[in-house]
């Protein structure tokens, strides 16, 4: 008992101990805290000014409460550039118990007045000091290297969930914010986003802005709840009155034209298992709009649109799971994303939908995206599914599939572009720069019209080997073709190789107008599908038309007016030379005369890109060795076309005309068709 004694009396001591140190320090804090404060402000003066060439004013700076600071008329302001932040009222109050540990927590922060300004003006910027990257700031560690393990590569997942979890316990518990402005200036563009109201308690959180720019002026509302402690959250973003919220600064740098009605972002879980990072919500937006020249001529309109994500992060990949649902106007798509750093670069790509009605499909289709389509009914369902694996290590095991089922799926009636035009005589509208250039009968009224039968049958094939060399089996697509497109355009890192199949040229030609813009692509790609796999048109009258309606020179359209503009003969009488000639232009038609010297012959060059083709020919069984006898080059241009051949000698420079006629002829290019 009384070795017991003993102990509780060293217990006691302890504690009497303990609390007289803690009393002394905090007395010592409380005497001194104000002396530190001036010396930490002056500290961060010195270094603002030696490393970022900025002068940091503080007009009143003390302490409030037990863990309080306040600060009135604190300013930024980089050497000769604009000032890039003013504090009015600022305060903040850090968590006591934290501190005391060394672990520095916000828990209310107060501002009134003030603002972030970022300007440039004739390419200076005064924030631009401040992204000078230095060791310190690239360093993770110590060392000033990512985080790794004798040798290990960083472990993604665990860098992330600290990351994270290090952001989220420097939310303060509460927020105040009046009349606080981010401001942007870039030379004579710019936006006022100003926080008129911010305010965060107990997880919930409410705010009021106005945005302001030379074309807008809007109230913004958010509100939701917010809870760092469980890493979740459930925001709501949308405008104070009617209309759509629209997107600040892109419409003047940009451009682009884009916005929406309301929008939310749900966080449901983060969590570190097994190694792998868990980042699981939902996000979702109404009346989405976006405007932009290169996506479509007019704006495009999604009425709602449904998130639900799941992402993961392991060691060495990230991943959107194939749990993760997009639900895009009632039709429901499952997407796979997934990227691995090594030991290979690793890019995989899934895309799969549900069962889906294709009524549902049409009526589902983006207002101004698809304009060709809408009134269209359709009956039955289909399904689709697309594969992509692309390893950088080996580029040529790329796999790229893409599969289609069908349930009953049926046309039965057609929206603006009625795809059975192409069974009877019609009238064809070319474009060029956006305007019609003529009317062309496309039909037996027509006298330049020539049927399939009447074509050199030398010409039809040697047009499908540099064209479409599977037209006659494929339905639309070569998917081979995507393929190699695909590979070639990540292995020299420039997307100008294309898989344009007859089919996809003829709809384009018929149906869409020339606009380089993402919807045209869209559709062109959808009615190639619904004109190969309903049978709406045979392949011949599909070729027939094709080659009666393409240009073949400068306003010069359809085989029957090419083969009498160059050679004043009927599309039945061109030889293979000739043929090979008319197959070379047909990527430029309007350029055909760059391709003869100043002798008026054509090219030396052509000998050989004539010779490969006529190879590939022959290769393929579509024209016997001896059709190519006669094979050349010095071909004879006796039509109106050699009013525009130039035959003299003031080309200034020849050789860079010859280098430019050889880039356009790529032998892969032919390869891969």
């Amino acid at each position: 008992m009384l070795k017991n004694l003993n102990y509780k009396k060293l217990a006691i001591l302890s504690l009497k101990v303990f609390g007289i140190a803690l009393f002394l320090i905090v007395l010592f804090y409380f005497s001194l805290r104000g002396y530190f404060l001036q010396k930490a402000i002056q500290k961060a003066q010195v270094k603002l000014k030696q490393k970022y060439q900025t002068e940091l004013i503080v007009g009143e700076a003390g302490f409030s409460g037990i863990s309080g600071v306040s600060i009135k008329q604190m300013q930024l302001i980089p050497e000769h550039k604009d000032t890039l932040l003013t504090l009015g009222d600022f305060s903040l109050r850090i968590k006591f118990l934290y501190a005391l540990i060394g672990d520095i927590r916000i828990a209310e922060v107060t501002l009134n007045e003030g603002y972030l300004q970022l300007t440039k003006r004739d390419s200076i910027k005064n924030f631009d000091s401040f992204l000078v990257q230095t060791e310190d700031s690239l360093s993770l560690n110590d060392n000033n290297k990512p985080e790794e393990i004798d040798n290990e590569p960083a472990n993604y997942a665990e860098i992330a969930f600290k990351l994270i979890s290090k952001v989220l316990n420097k939310i303060p518990a509460k927020v105040n914010i009046n009349n606080f402005s981010i401001k942007g200036v870039d030379d004579e563009k710019w936006v006022d986003f100003k926080v008129l109201s911010l305010n965060y308690e107990n997880g919930e959180v409410d705010s009021k802005m106005q945005v302001n720019t030379q074309l807008l002026s809007q109230n913004w509302s958010l509100s939701g709840s917010a809870k760092p402690d469980v890493k979740q959250a459930d925001i709501i973003f949308s405008k104070a009155d009617t209309g759509r919220i629209l997107m600040p600064y892109l419409p003047e740098r940009f451009n682009l034209k884009t916005g929406f009605s309301s929008a939310r972002f749900v966080i449901n879980n983060i969590s570190l298992e097994d190694e792998v990072l868990h980042i699981d919500g939902k996000a979702s937006v109404n009346s989405f709009l976006l405007n932009h020249p290169k996506i479509a001529s007019k704006d495009v309109v999604i009425d709602n649109m449904e998130f639900d994500y799941a992402y993961r992060i392991g060691p060495n990949y990230v991943s959107l799971d194939s749990s993760s649902k997009v639900n895009f106007n009632g039709i429901v798509i499952r997407p796979f994303v997934y990227f691995q750093n090594g030991p290979d670069t690793i890019y995989h790509l899934v895309i799969k939908t549900e069962k889906t009605e294709a009524q549902t499909f049409v009526d589902a289709l983006p207002e101004g995206l698809f304009s060709h389509v809408k009134g269209m009914n359709a009956t039955g369902s289909f399904s689709y599914r697309l594969d992509f694996i692309f390893n950088e290590n080996k580029p040529d095991e790329m796999v790229f599939e893409s599969a289609l089922e069908k349930d009953k799926l049926r046309i039965q009636q057609f929206g603006e572009a009625d795809l059975t035009k192409l069974n009877r005589e019609f009238m064809h509208h070319p474009y060029e720069n956006g305007r019609p250039v003529r009317g062309i009968l496309v039909g037996p009224s027509n006298p330049s019209y020539v049927p399939l039968e009447s074509i050199s049958m030398l010409l039809q094939k040697t047009i499908l080997t540099t064209e479409d060399p599977s037209f006659y089996w494929h339905k639309g697509f070569v998917t081979e073709a995507f393929r190699q497109s695909i590979a070639k355009n990540i292995r020299t890192g420039k997307f100008k190789r294309g898989a344009s199949t007859i089919s996809m040229q003829l709809v384009k030609n018929v149906f869409l107008t020339r606009e380089k813009t993402m919807a045209r692509k869209l559709e062109e790609i959808l009615l190639v599908y619904i004109l190969e796999n309903n049978n709406i048109s045979s392949k011949n009258r599909m070729y027939e038309v094709y080659l009666n309606i393409i240009e073949w020179g400068p306003n010069v359209y359809g085989i029957g007016e090419a083969s009498q503009f160059y050679f004043r003969k009927s599309a039945s009488e061109l030889t293979l030379s000739e043929c090979m000639f008319l197959a070379n232009i047909i990527p430029s038609p309007k350029k055909f005369m760059w391709r003869f010297g100043k002798d008026g012959m054509l090219r030396p060059y052509l000998e050989k890109s004539f010779r490969f083709v006529a190879n590939k020919m022959i290769n393929r069984g579509v024209l016997p060795p001896e059709d190519t006898l006669g094979l050349t080059h010095l071909i004879k241009i006796n039509g109106p076309a050699l009013n525009y051949i130039i035959i003299s000698d003031t080309l200034a420079n020849d050789s860079l005309i010859e280098d430019v006629l050889n880039q356009e002829v790529d032998a892969d290019d032919i390869e891969g068709n």
